[in-house]
């Protein structure tokens, strides 16, 4: 497939060089010659310097034989125009297009991405899925990481085996028996820095951070097994009140009841702005690094404070000066990859990475066929992938301890009719199976020939 993305930035960086590991024709386009020098180098990708929205950049590009377009430049403006570019000059098949700005999000604006004005088939807000992302951590305390898998009957979480954790130092291949009714996966423990996938043999540290797929029944009951039993937070405080801000704060208030909220916000204009359009919120113009504005805000009796001004060093600071303050819980916004392995130095375990989200987003509406849904995990280093089994499928009634597996690739969970199993050794795959699995990066390919059935990417 031959695939153009616009913008060769951490996003566009990132959805290239998956891409182009699963052997596609990709082309990169950037105004920066720095950037496409890093394409050019560093991924097998081509890179051309230039604007993306220019007819002349997107046919030297190959638009006349592109199958998908991907815009994610910094500028909603040359994303949209790409994209009708594209379509009226060259037909390209699908467009994807990142877009900031909510005013185009605007219901009243809806018709303005139709097929006959800016024909654009998936629109990809950031802002609305970091904040969707930062509201799913908020109601499910406790863990670093929550994500809905299989349609909402499953859920991909993380959590840090605390000195309290009943599970640390026990082999996993031990724990059924020890705790019978714990109907959970553990797929990835990262341990000092480094993520790897556990065998039986392996056990779970104090400190380790653990991810793991449950039914969504029994969320609860696991959680509670590795010691974590809060209660979801009633008194919130939001560090920046930008886009982000403004977006999660009208979430909590359409989705939680009895939360007491607060933004501490900068710039003079916005912290007017979000007191104009929020009731019930108070609204308070510092610096979320500021102490007596952090004392003011009552942040020893704070439940959670979620930083996500624009400046990566402003969220890790006022989170770790939150906690110092007596703040229970902080869950900062961190673009920067190079601040990940910090983070969790610093026990700032909650981190949320808009990057990684916008690229996980954009790769499920990039697979089409028997995979349903993708999901990055710890970045690049492994994925989750949903896929429809088949009658073709050649792993069929296969107990899965005959079928082979390599330690890069296994089977999380299986989704049959309404019933949803977590499975053992024994377990096997029918046609027509809803099928959870986790690949080590570079091993898409290898789940594609497991089950025997063209895996389409657009």
């Amino acid at each position: 497939m031959r695939v153009i993305i616009c913008g060769a930035g951490e996003v566009g960086f990132s959805i290239a060089s998956y891409l182009s590991r699963e052997s596609n024709d990709v082309t990169v386009i950037d105004v920066s010659p720095e950037m496409i020098a890093r394409i050019n180098m560093d991924i097998d990708a081509n890179g051309i310097v230039g604007s993306a929205s220019s007819p002349e950049i997107l046919n030297a590009a190959g638009a006349n034989d592109a199958d998908m377009i991907i815009a994610v430049t910094e500028h909603d403006e040359v994303n949209m125009v790409a994209c009708q570019v594209a379509h009226s000059l060259f037909n390209v098949p699908k467009k994807i297009a990142r877009i900031r700005d909510q005013v185009f999000r605007d219901p009243s604006w809806a018709n303005l991405f139709s097929r006959a004005h800016l024909p654009i088939d998936v629109i990809i807000s950031p802002e609305v899925e970091v904040a969707e992302a930062f509201e799913m951590r908020l109601s499910v305390p406790g863990t670093t990481s929550v994500s809905p898998i299989a349609e909402g009957r499953l859920y991909l979480c993380g959590v840090i085996c605390e000195e309290d954790c009943p599970l640390v130092n026990t082999p996993l291949g031990q724990l059924i028996d020890l705790f019978p009714d714990m109907q959970a996966k553990i797929i990835v423990i990262v341990r000092k820095g480094k993520s790897f996938i556990p065998t039986p043999n392996d056990q779970m540290l104090i400190n380790d951070e653990v991810f793991f797929i449950t039914k969504t029944t029994q969320l609860g009951r696991i959680l509670s097994t590795f010691g974590h039993e809060e209660k979801k937070a009633q008194d919130i405080i939001v560090v920046g009140g930008g886009n982000i801000g403004l977006s999660l704060i009208q979430k909590i208030q359409k989705t939680q009841k009895k939360v007491n909220l607060k933004v501490i916000e900068l710039n003079t204009e916005r912290a007017v702005r979000l007191s104009e359009n929020l009731e019930d919120v108070l609204i308070l113009n510092a610096s979320g690094l500021d102490k007596k504005v952090l004392e003011e805000a009552n942040i020893s009796t704070t439940d959670t404070l979620i930083a996500v001004t624009e400046d990566d060093e402003t969220n890790i600071l006022a989170s770790l000066l939150a906690r110092q303050y007596g703040c229970a819980r902080v869950i900062p916004l961190v673009n920067k990859e190079a601040y990940n392995a910090l983070t969790g130095t610093l026990g700032l375990g909650a981190v949320v990475s808009p990057k990684t989200i916008t690229v996980s987003t954009i790769m499920q509406h990039v697979r089409r066929g028997r995979v349903k849904a993708i999901h990055n995990l710890l970045g690049n280093f492994a994925e989750i992938l949903e896929i429809e089994a088949s009658e073709s499928t050649n792993i069929l009634n296969t107990p899965l301890k005959d079928i082979g597996f390599s330690k890069d690739v296994f089977i999380c969970a299986i989704v049959r009719d309404n019933n949803t199993i977590i499975p053992d050794s024994k377990s096997i795959i029918k046609a027509g199976d809803h099928v959870v699995i986790l690949a080590r990066e570079g091993q898409a390919s290898r789940v594609e020939k497991m089950f025997s059935a063209q895996v389409d990417i657009f």
